[in-house]
């Protein structure tokens, strides 16, 4: 297993992050594999999602309707209504894996590899890339 870890400046806003091209060119010249992405933090997740067309703000406003932005969270150190960036990975999981073949991501036409990080305190998110070759 090949791996290494990138570094993303979130900023002091909710974001829904476009991480494609990264690992576009992470898997170039690999071969047939898997590409496994991991989010080491306890409040950002990975979508495939298509973005550009709106699809990133619904589903900011989609997280917003369900995680409200508000008191009712019990974990409640950092902003207001951070509890619920808490909430949010068990919805958008910590990773993503996407097949790779001859070197290119197998993704359909419209998806997408995105992070999504709803926390505003926490400004720079990590992010393993990594390459599975089958037995």
């Amino acid at each position: 297993m090949d791996s290494e870890v990138r570094r993303y400046r979130t900023g002091d806003r909710e974001v829904v992050l476009d991480l494609t091209r990264d690992a576009e060119e992470y898997a170039a010249g690999r071969g047939d594999g898997l590409l496994h992405l991991f989010v080491p933090h306890a409040t950002a997740g990975l979508a495939v999602i298509e973005t550009g067309a709106g699809s990133d703000e619904d589903l900011l406003a989609a997280l917003e309707t369900l995680l409200p932005r508000d008191d009712r969270w019990r974990h409640r150190h950092g902003s207001a209504g951070h509890g619920r960036s808490h909430v949010m990975p068990a919805l958008i999981p910590p990773y993503a894996s996407v097949p790779v073949l001859g070197g290119r991501l197998a993704l359909g036409t419209w998806q997408s590899i995105c992070l999504v990080d709803l926390n505003v305190d926490n400004d720079v998110r990590e992010v393993r890339f990594s390459f599975l070759v089958g037995a």
